[in-house]
């Protein structure tokens, strides 16, 4: 084939690798992947896809669907870099190699400390590998996961509900319900989007939630989130998350980064900090938050109370800038979207 087939054979063989990484699941420690082997003249000889944790990865499973020899001279389609590191599998670079396979193209590499480097044993292997395929929307596909992967870390959404005057309760310490019912359904559905969902000991003791993920008539969604308790008073055996569908993972909360670094191992992508001000400011004073979801009510309360805890800041030039990513109308409330500016450190 000419370079301009190539091109356009790659692409249209990425854009079905990635159709096929669909079918793998959307939550846990891997990504999901897709793999395509094409025949020297461009013809679909295998297809296969990664159906998590303990199964074959996308190349060893496209490879398993032909005989021995059948994969020589063949160009291999993948949405992720091979893996380079034996964990429960073989790495792939190596099965792609014992194949025969001439030629191997990827749309995004490896961000892995133990699994990346598959492409240059390819290449030391002698065959021909072409990166950056697609590139865009394989990282749009996988953005949570390589989020967490690049980061060792979930990535964080910090919210909270306040009046006008930046009070998350008023002086007897009363918060339900600051917001209405349109705002509080927005906070379920995220919450449903989220792996986790993170409480400090502060606010298991003051309002005991129950951390889960509610649709308005009070049914659970399909997705909960995984709860996440931070302190070192032992929660009441009795506390309402206990009773959630998933176990609770507790941490002391001594150590913030390594807590989250904990989370990714465990396959957690992303952490919803739902409160209260000490949590939410202890994520703020570490640059562990990558995004800020503020429900503002109409109301003012005055008071103690605020939203977020000290963050050690005395003078205006100090302050943590955020930049505006939306601002929406639920209902009578505000939601501001706001992501902490890259000069922040994060």
């Amino acid at each position: 084939m000419h370079a301009g087939d190539h091109m356009m054979a790659d692409a249209a063989a990425m854009r079905r690798a990635l159709e096929l990484a669909t079918r793998g699941p959307a939550k846990g420690i891997n990504p999901r992947v897709g793999c395509v082997i094409l025949s020297a003249h461009g013809e679909v000889l295998a297809e296969g896809w990664h159906r998590g944790a303990g199964t074959a990865h996308a190349e060893v499973d496209a490879l398993s669907k032909l005989a021995p020899g059948d994969a020589e001279g063949a160009t291999a389609v993948v949405t992720l870099e091979p893996c380079n590191h034996t964990g429960r599998t073989g790495p792939c670079a190596v099965a792609l190699i014992d194949a025969g396979v001439a030629r191997v193209v990827y749309a995004v590499a490896d961000p892995g400390d133990h699994s990346s480097g598959g492409a240059d044993r390819l290449r030391e292997a002698g065959i021909e590998v072409t990166d950056g395929v697609l590139a865009d929307e394989a990282e749009a596909f996988l953005d949570d996961w390589l989020f967490a992967a690049r980061h060792r870390r979930p990535r964080v959404t910090v919210k909270w509900a306040s009046s006008l005057d930046g009070r998350a309760a008023a002086s007897d310490g009363s918060s339900q319900w600051i917001t209405g019912p349109a705002a509080r359904a927005d906070v379920h559905r995220r919450r449903a989007a989220a792996d986790a969902i993170a409480v400090g000991t502060g606010t298991v003791f003051a309002d005991d939630p129950s951390l889960t993920a509610r649709a308005p008539g009070g049914e659970f969604f399909d997705a909960q989130p995984v709860p996440v308790v931070f302190g070192r008073r032992p929660v009441p055996s009795d506390a309402a998350i206990t009773r959630h569908p998933h176990a609770p993972i507790f941490f002391e909360g001594a150590d913030l980064a390594q807590d989250l670094r904990e989370l990714q191992r465990r396959g957690i992508r992303s952490l919803f900090v739902e409160g209260g001000p000490t949590l939410a400011g202890a994520f703020l004073a570490a640059g562990l938050v990558d995004e800020l979801l503020v429900y503002l009510a109409p109301v003012l309360l005055g008071g103690p109370r605020l939203a977020i805890s000290d963050l050690g800041i005395t003078t205006i030039a100090d302050a943590r800038r955020f930049d505006l990513a939306a601002v929406e109308r639920l209902g009578d409330d505000l939601l501001v979207v706001a992501h902490p500016r890259p000069t922040e450190g994060n």
